[in-house]
């Protein structure tokens, strides 16, 4: 990619604290020029015949599979990913390739039935899409836009989070060897005022898929506004773990760290609101504290590590702010000292349901565990967010399970599992948790516009 940059960013590794590498932030001029790059680009693309178009993007994948453990290893330096879960996401990275590739044959329109002719509608690619992808999963969360966005006929600049620009950097590289055509799939890296904000104003931007926080959400969707360009959002989230009295206690309980303390907790879909009910909240308590204090805190290049550090030193203060000195505390895990940017397994209990922890998302590995009476409050308590994007439920009875998950205002749900996502099934989220769906079978459909052709036979 060509640059002509304003500054530099350093990537530190979030572990150590080490400066990985100095990468180019792009100015408005380098925004403006890949803009240009890409419409001429897209236009050819979008003659390639779709089988061609499929097999180009099945090379994707197998580039990308070829380089899982060095993408892998990429994601553990600059994101502090523990390795086992780095190495899932690079291969969800060649999965959704995979996927999307196989779509394209089948992003087919309809024959609707009219009087006087024929009716057909077919599925046009938009032109240049925005993909600005968060920082806590850089990696697939950059494909869950690119590779979909791709397969439909589309050109894509990502922008990555100006703390995890590497793996983005080096998936455009391994698509542009596997034969991808020159400005068709770039990567921007910059900070999200100068390089993203140029990106979402731009004319020659036909769509922004944005990651990240609802606060930045809603200024991308007011400035999409003005030209009604299309956006889909996936933002923020306060996710309800319901834990009722028939579960298997000590499958949720097991189950309950991993929910929140996944990713160190900087995950959307994070089960930070754990709620009992009162019969079992005790009991569950009891449970859950040597499952929160065997969860293993170290070395992201450890196999055997289940939680690294925070992204950055201000994401710590951040999550320490929700845990103030007189906070409720009845479980804290361990943390290395020294260089990184760690933090504790924290659990809160009892606490007030309007307590920041209990209402905010924390993005870091703390929860609050708050009890409920009955069915009816579980539901109320579940729904008393902002946020609607994913949770669990835990019970031994189907009707409940269908019940509650019908009545929790939610886009993503589990049923004695906390699973939220699969790159063949849809992932959105209600109220401030976001805009439009990614993922799964229609994601391809996101990224067209649907046009409608009418043929009369003259009857």
């Amino acid at each position: 990619m060509e640059t002509h940059t304003l500054s530099e960013h350093h990537v530190l590794n979030p572990a150590t604290e080490e400066i990985l590498a100095t990468v180019p932030a792009s100015s408005e001029s380098d925004v403006d020029a890949a803009v240009r790059r890409a419409v001429t680009a897209q236009e050819s693309w979008a003659g390639v015949a779709p089988g061609d178009r499929a097999r180009l993007l099945h090379r994707c994948a197998a580039a990308i599979d070829g380089h899982l453990e060095e993408l892998a290893r990429l994601e553990v330096a600059e994101a502090g990913h523990p390795i086992g879960n780095a190495r899932w996401e690079a291969g969800n990275a060649r999965d959704l390739f995979a996927y999307a590739a196989g779509g394209v044959e089948r992003l087919t329109g309809l024959q609707i039935p009219v009087a006087g002719g024929v009716n057909i509608t077919m599925h046009e690619p938009l032109g240049v899409v925005a993909v600005i992808a968060p920082w806590n999963f850089p990696l697939p969360i950059a494909c869950w836009g690119a590779a979909p966005a791709l397969a439909a006929g589309n050109a894509v600049l990502l922008k990555p989070a100006e703390t995890t620009p590497l793996t983005a950097l080096r998936l455009a590289e391994l698509c542009l060897e596997a034969g991808l055509p020159e400005g068709l799939f770039q990567v921007l890296p910059g900070a999200g005022p100068v390089a993203g904000a140029a990106l979402v104003g731009h004319p020659g931007v036909a769509k922004v898929v944005f990651t990240g926080s609802t606060a930045v959400g809603k200024q991308i969707m007011a400035a999409c506004a003005d030209r009604v360009k299309p956006v889909t959002l996936e933002l923020g989230g306060k996710s309800p773990n319901i834990v009722f009295a028939d579960a298997d206690l000590d499958q949720a309980a097991a189950a309950a760290p991993a929910s929140f303390l996944d990713n160190t907790g900087q995950d959307c879909c994070a089960r930070s609101r754990i709620l009992v009910q009162r019969g079992v909240y005790d009991r569950f308590l009891e449970l859950l504290e040597p499952a929160v204090k065997s969860w293993r805190v170290g070395d992201p290049g450890d196999p055997d590590t289940q939680m690294g550090p925070l992204i950055s030193a201000a994401q710590r203060e951040r999550v320490r702010s929700y845990v103030p000195d007189d906070a409720p505390v009845v479980v804290r895990g361990d943390a290395p000292g020294g260089k990184g940017f760690w933090y504790p397994a924290t659990v809160l209990a009892p606490a007030s349901p309007d307590v920041p922890a209990a209402v905010e998302e924390i993005f870091g590995p703390v929860a609050v565990v708050l009890p409920f009476e009955d069915e009816a409050d579980a539901v109320r308590l579940a729904n008393a967010t902002a946020y609607g994007l994913s949770g669990s439920l835990w019970t031994r009875d189907v009707g409940r399970a269908l019940r509650v998950s019908r009545a929790v205002a939610a886009g993503n749900l589990s049923v004695n599992s906390h699973s939220s996502v699969r790159y063949w099934t849809p992932f959105g989220g209600y109220k401030q948790s976001g805009l439009g769906r990614e993922l799964g079978p229609d994601a391809l459909v996101a990224f067209t516009e649907t046009k409608n052709v009418f043929i009369s036979t003259g009857d």
